[in-house]
């Protein structure tokens, strides 16, 4: 038995690491080839690690593009997008969970059905709205959505969590004479902290790497955000890969940080869901 678990422990140390190592080989080659000359990322047989390591190409691709200015429109577009996403999506949730009302089941569906539509169902429709409103070119379609819901799939994955706090938590509560709100605020948000991390560090992702909305909705190359400022870097007749790849590593960095800090409540808000791989 000892030698039988030893061998299945092997195996399965053995699969994981294996696939964390594939998992993980382009971001090696990102650093790799950021840390290269171009001639140097074009040999055959490939280098595997420079020698001597070019630093200076992170300091020209912070030079050649304004950097440091699309990394704040990025945070003007983030911040409001995190707060209010998470503060709707516990709101929508926490009614959908806790309230009894006609055609609940109903909305929620609707819900569920929002989150397998594909987003470029609705774009020339959206489009056409912010541009009516004369507010194409402006921050706003990419901030004022996320004051509306928060997400489709961010609201069902709060509501998972709140179903799974007893009911008796807001019972004692009316009869103590709290109200809806006074419940939400003070009894049922520090019980699903998890789960709103987790749905912060979504939204995080999601507007940080967000390229599609910034190339639709922004023209003025001052309002760019880094996802797609990236795209100074590709030439017309030659791309500057070494640079390319510096940048996207300097990019890479946030959202790597972000998530090792919140990697504890991510696990243990996904598992209390139910929502699993």
């Amino acid at each position: 038995m000892t030698i039988s678990r030893a061998a299945s422990k092997t195996f399965v140390y053995g699969m994981l690491i294996t696939g964390a190592s594939i998992m993980l080989l382009p971001v090696f080659w990102m650093v790799r080839s950021s840390l290269m000359t171009l001639a140097d990322i074009f040999k055959y047989p490939p280098i595997l690690w420079p020698r001597p390591l070019r630093w200076k190409n992170y300091s020209y691709a912070i030079s050649v593009v304004p950097f440091v200015k699309y990394f704040w429109n990025t945070m003007i577009v983030l911040v409001p997008n995190v707060f209010g996403g998470v503060l709707t999506a516990s709101l929508s949730a926490y009614g959908l969970a806790r309230f009894q009302f006609r055609s609940r089941n109903f909305r929620f569906s609707l819900v569920v059905a929002a989150i397998v539509l594909p987003p470029t169902v609705v774009l020339i429709p959206q489009f056409l709205f912010w541009s009516k409103l004369g507010l194409v070119d402006t921050y706003w379609p990419l901030i004022i959505p996320a004051w509306f819901g928060g997400g489709a799939f961010n609201v069902f994955l709060l509501r998972q969590f709140f179903l799974t706090i007893p009911k008796e938590y807001d019972d004692a509560a009316q009869i103590d004479g709290a109200s809806a709100w006074r419940i939400f605020w003070q009894i049922m948000l520090p019980l699903v902290k998890p789960a709103l991390i987790v749905v912060a560090l979504f939204t995080f992702l999601f507007v940080w790497n967000d390229f599609f909305g910034p190339l639709i909705y922004l023209s003025s190359q001052e309002a760019y955000t880094l996802a797609i400022g990236l795209r100074f870097f590709v030439g017309s007749y030659a791309t500057q890969w070494n640079s390319l790849m510096a940048a996207a590593a300097l990019v890479v960095i946030p959202p790597v940080i972000v998530f090792l800090f919140g990697q504890k409540f991510f696990v243990e808000g996904v598992a209390m869901t139910g929502v699993k791989g």
